[in-house]
């Protein structure tokens, strides 16, 4: 059973062990959460001159997976991906097998990310397509302005909880300010910046 939560990753060290189109797809959203990336792999496609990670030109060999925090083993052998389960469980290590959910320690969601917004979808394991189909439809319903509008959601909670001294208006104020669009969002942080509160 794998138990959903959210974890910081700044600057931790996540190895990846491949070189095709999922390891590339897990680098690129391992990068957007400010990991320290390395990818293993005796060949890289393409798309990985496209992003900034380290990568090793090798063969699978257990000392690139000392002192990971997080491991993805993402090769086409089984026999590899089982052997990377095998010295991550031995030696603590966190570790995603990417096509066996059996072996892995965590899994990895569908997700969208808007700023601090971040909305993510697994039917664990059981359909990656029906996942894959509603983060779409989420990236939709939730556009990149929501990265604004979480940010100043943020900025006008930190001011209600510093300035406000009334505890059922605290509580009223933040339960409307999700009903707000954009600009009334704005305007709202202005006013409660001058110490307004009507």
């Amino acid at each position: 059973m794998f138990y959903p939560m959210m974890i910081n990753l700044n600057n931790k060290k996540v190895t990846i062990v491949g070189g095709g189109k999922v390891a590339f797809r897990k680098a690129k959203k391992f990068l957007e959460f400010n990991c320290d990336v390395k990818v293993v792999s005796p060949s890289f496609i393409e798309n990985f001159d496209s992003i900034d990670v380290k990568l090793i030109y090798d063969e699978y060999k257990n000392d690139y997976l000392k002192k990971s925090f997080l491991v993805i083993a993402a090769t086409s052998s089984k026999k590899v991906n089982e052997d990377i389960a095998s010295y991550c469980k031995k030696n603590n290590i966190m570790c995603n097998i990417a096509d066996d959910i059996n072996l892995s320690d965590f899994i990895v969601p569908s997700s969208i990310k808007r700023g601090d917004l971040i909305i993510s979808v697994s039917t664990m394991g059981n359909s990656p397509s029906l996942a894959s189909k509603i983060r779409k439809e989420l990236e939709i319903n939730y556009g990149v302005e929501y990265e604004e509008y979480v940010s100043i959601l943020g900025d006008i909670r930190n001011l209600i909880l510093e300035k406000c001294t009334d505890k059922d208006k605290k509580k009223r104020i933040l339960n409307e300010l999700v009903d707000l669009n954009l600009e009334e969002l704005k305007k709202r942080r202005l006013d409660y910046e001058n110490n307004s509160w009507n």
